[in-house]
């Protein structure tokens, strides 16, 4: 009898089922002849090109899915992923356009997952005057002032402390998180290195692997303990946050990003829930895209040994006239020209930020199509600076294109590694800085070797967790290895 009602179940599902693809597939049509949307595939039902999407950046080179559409429809097209219908966009100008109106016809959106980890509060999912207030606020503890003259002397303290301890074989994508943990700590909230930050660096770790895992408790442990990390992570800083506001009140002051926030950055104040969330996030920003930076361009360097002889001359010949265990000054970092170049072009050819999420406030017109109301927009920074009509021999790292005598012109919407109009990184200056002293005291200091193959880091869209061993040998004061 049970069998019979199974099947008769079966038999009422089936045409159901079929059915509801066939209205789904109705409204879609219906809703194409009213508007002139962007060419494209929107797939299945429901699932759309989600699997395609998620397939091409399971191999070495995660371009495909962009690769094999915009040659198919060109740089703006239509698909539909992670349920949602999204015109990706491959277009310089488009992107611009999308950036430029964010907060007019585009606002922030990214999945509720993310949310979770980083606090509805933190500054990528704010919105408003309230994300204007705290982007100002932290683009005032970024610019080139304050970095020359009260952070520029920890940078250089805090990275030298590190490489103190490298010996023989490194673990360089770990050094350099363990780095930029660090210096990200003492500008945000005055910690140098001691128990607590490392304690605390290990639960970010867990945290960080939580966005690259499938965003469901039940069914992903990795994203389980990720959110019990953030939990304890978020009770580690509000417990700071508690006693640095009691010292504020008692007239003890700290000139850091957490004393400006106490402080209500210039406005009325911030509850410890709202700190806590800009905190996270801004840890969370600081300590893997930098360091993920200046282990792809040792990478690139140790793969372009003509690059990394004229990096190191560059270094050798600020080296020169100091002394042994002097610090960079701001002088020292301007004279970096070369330096600049290979950072440009690590962030060209590794885009760490691949692009970004925004979602139409209203029917927004572009290059003749129409993005309804409600559509995800996604900017791609990665298919700009990985094509051949922008950059001559796209895929090779080749920093001279960066010199100003090589006649290269690069407007400002082709070349966007920090995103751009209101959201634009606010800490970018400050990421170059740390890369330039960085790479100033591994190539003065130490030669190195790989120590194995290593491809998939090339792309690290891919979310390997190789950590790039090198092989290290220690240079004396005089330049001559140890």
């Amino acid at each position: 009898m049970e069998l019979f009602q199974a099947s008769g179940l079966t038999c009422l599902l089936i045409p159901t089922a079929f059915f509801v693809t066939f209205v789904l597939l109705l409204l879609r049509a219906s809703g194409r002849r009213g508007r002139r949307l962007p060419p494209g595939n929107l797939g299945l039902p429901v699932i759309g090109e989600t699997l395609q999407l998620i397939a091409a950046y399971k191999t070495e080179n995660p371009e495909p899915f962009i690769d094999d559409r915009v040659r198919r429809f060109g740089a703006v097209f239509a698909t539909h992923v992670f349920g949602e219908p999204t015109v990706f966009s491959a277009d310089p100008e488009t992107n611009r356009f999308i950036l430029q109106n964010e907060g007019k016809l585009f606002e922030c959106s990214y999945p509720r997952s993310l949310c979770n980890l980083l606090g509805k509060h933190s500054l990528l999912l704010m919105k408003g005057s309230l994300h204007k207030r705290m982007h100002s606020l932290t683009m005032s503890f970024g610019n080139s002032s304050i970095i020359r003259d009260h952070l520029l002397v920890d940078i250089d303290r805090l990275i030298r402390l590190n490489l103190e301890s490298w010996s023989d074989r490194v673990l360089l994508m770990e050094e350099a998180k363990k780095i930029t943990f660090e210096l990200t700590l003492k500008q945000l909230m005055s910690f140098d290195p001691c128990d607590w930050t490392e304690s605390l660096r290990k639960e970010y770790v867990l945290v960080i692997e939580g966005f690259f895992s499938v965003p469901l408790p039940i069914f992903s442990t990795t994203y389980r303990r990720a959110i019990k990390a953030r939990t304890k992570v978020a009770e580690a800083l509000s417990l700071v946050v508690r006693q640095r506001r009691k010292q504020c009140e008692a007239g003890a002051r700290k000139k850091d990003m957490l004393g400006a926030l106490l402080d209500g950055g210039g406005g009325s104040g911030f509850s410890d829930e709202q700190i806590v969330d800009f905190l996270v996030a801004l840890l969370v920003a600081g300590y893997e895209t930098t360091s993920t930076i200046m282990t792809l361009a040792v990478k690139f360097l140790t793969e372009t040994p003509r690059a990394l002889a004229q990096l190191k001359e560059e270094h050798d010949k600020i080296r020169a006239g100091k002394y042994p265990c002097e610090g960079l000054d701001w002088n020292d970092y301007k004279s970096m020209p070369f330096t600049q170049c290979v950072i440009n072009e690590t962030l060209r050819v590794a885009n760490i930020i691949g692009g970004v999420f925004r979602r139409a406030m209203t029917d927004v017109n572009v290059k003749g199509y129409t993005i309804p109301k409600g559509w995800k927009v996604f900017a791609s920074f990665r298919a700009v600076h990985l094509d051949q009509d922008h950059f001559k021999e796209a895929r090779t790292f080749n920093p001279w294109r960066w010199q100003s005598n090589s006649g290269s012109t690069t407007p400002g919407n082709i070349f966007t590694p920090f995103g751009g109009g209101p959201r634009l990184c606010p800490g970018y200056e400050l990421a170059r800085v740390e890369i330039s002293v960085f790479l100033h005291h591994l190539v003065t200091r130490f030669s190195w070797e790989p120590a194995e193959e290593d491809k998939l880091v090339f792309f690290p869209t891919t979310r390997t967790q190789k950590r790039y061993p090198i092989y290290v040998r220690r240079h004396d004061a005089s330049g001559q290895c140890i």
